[in-house]
């Protein structure tokens, strides 16, 4: 294990899990790689470069923020009608949660994007009197229009790219499918934003499509998730918003360097949620490229990296990976600081044993990201009517949840499927499911459980 050890916090550490050893003939390696930010503090646990934010040098104050608060008022806001009352209230909910001196503005959503509040093209300051401000234009919205959720996202991008901030992050609400712009557009505002600032989506009902609030938060870094029941809306608007607030560090990359002839052939993060990156990857230098991860606060996250290294003999070894944990220079230059690294080890040997053994945290995580894609696999299949094909699938999830005590997921799936043996993954499928517990499914079927270690 390797620590960041300044006296500034957090610290990071990178921990590598795996089993090393291959058989003559073996190439492919497999490691889970933890990494851990621990404490919290002015500087995010980083030594400052010239150029760094000056928020992040004042002593004893947390880093600067800036949010926007995207909120759907298209006309199926309307329906009930206390839904946008529910939002109008979440929304109030999430701005005192906002940490006072946290840059904030709210953009209303319908077919065209609106600043409403300030209103006037950049970001208001946290204090009582903004924040009374604020949902006192919240009080002001209605229901109306069509739904562009890509014209919502630039808007955002443009208010919180004039900040000179530490953390840039959007939430996201929606209730509605995205059917006044095309998904070409939608993709092209993704991927104009995509590292730009981290974002949660949240669908409240039952009308909107999982997967385009999913490729939302996945594109921008953040959790996806949904509130069947409109009543649900502030609590969750709360507990985005602390989350937020508890980041302290943003833009960090995951480094990840080969030597000759090491191909990389997948990195994913597979902890708190399946999340592929491999087609994230930016150069970085001869054999190195960056994978990114976005911001941190208080928390720990595995990834599973790997890699395919050429034959070799029996008795050799080599590294196949270093893998480190990089925080980019700012804007205005300087140097990338490395917070910790870890390494990848390939041996080989004619111990049977020691070489067909699996490693338990490749194990688990090889289930967990196996569950998600059956569950997606299961219900797109019983969306076409193919129902020999979605049960044997969802069956599939039903075991590997069970397997890895993931009680949440079998929870979910107990819902969709009538349970004859877990052991086996034997069910039936429900002749009759709520919309909204598909859906759920649908939405929190990456969510994973932890290896015990």
């Amino acid at each position: 294990m390797a620590n960041f050890s300044k006296s500034s916090v957090p610290q990071f550490s990178v921990e590598v899990y795996q089993n090393e050893f291959l058989p003559e003939g073996g190439r492919d390696v497999n490691a889970i790689v933890t990494v851990t930010s621990t404490g919290g503090g002015t500087t995010g646990g980083v030594p400052l470069a010239d150029g760094a934010p000056a928020s992040a040098r004042r002593a004893g104050r947390a880093p600067d923020a800036a949010v926007v608060l995207m909120v759907d008022c298209s006309g199926s806001m309307d329906y009930p009608p206390t839904k946008m009352r529910n939002a109008r209230d979440a929304t109030a909910a999430a701005i005192d949660t906002l940490r006072d001196g946290t840059r904030f503005a709210v953009v209303a959503g319908t077919h065209v994007a609106k600043d409403v509040y300030p209103g006037n093209g950049r970001l208001a300051t946290a204090d009582p009197v903004t924040k009374a401000q604020a949902k006192e234009a919240l009080r002001r919205l209605s229901a109306g229009g069509g739904t562009a959720i890509g014209t919502w996202l630039r808007l955002a991008d443009r208010l919180l790219g004039a900040a000179e901030v530490d953390i840039r992050h959007g939430i996201l609400l929606t209730d509605g499918r995205n059917e006044h712009e095309s998904p070409e557009d939608l993709r092209a505002a993704l991927d104009s934003c995509a590292g730009r600032f981290t974002c949660d989506a949240r669908g409240v009902g039952t009308d909107w499509e999982v997967k385009e609030v999913t490729a939302i938060a996945s594109a921008l870094l953040g959790t996806a998730d949904i509130v069947a029941d409109p009543a649900g809306l502030a609590a969750d608007f709360t507990r985005m918003m602390e989350n937020a607030m508890g980041k302290e560090v943003a833009d960090v990359v995951l480094r990840l360097w080969t030597p000759v002839g090491v191909e990389i052939v997948f990195v994913k993060q597979v902890a708190p949620t399946v999340a592929d990156l491999t087609g994230r990857r930016t150069e970085a230098g001869p054999r190195a490229g960056d994978y990114p991860t976005g911001s941190w606060g208080d928390e720990s996250r595995d990834y599973h990296v790997c890699v395919r290294v050429p034959e070799a003999g029996i008795g050799q070894e080599m590294l196949a990976a270093r893998v480190s944990l990089i925080l980019p220079p700012p804007s205005g230059g300087g140097t990338p600081q490395t917070l910790s690294q870890g390494l990848v080890r390939a041996v080989w040997t004619d111990d049977m044993v020691a070489s067909t053994s699996i490693n338990p945290q490749v194990a688990h995580y090889t289930g967990q990201a196996e569950l998600a894609q059956v569950i997606q696999q299961g219900l797109d299949a019983r969306k076409s009517g193919d129902f020999d094909g979605a049960t044997a699938k969802l069956g599939r999830a039903v075991q590997l949840a069970s397997v890895s005590g993931n009680a949440d997921t079998a929870k979910l799936l107990s819902k969709v499927v009538d349970v004859v043996d877990a052991a086996t993954g034997t069910v039936r499928l429900k002749a009759r499911v709520a919309e909204a517990d598909e859906m759920t499914l649908e939405t929190r079927s990456t969510k994973t459980v932890r290896v015990k270690k």
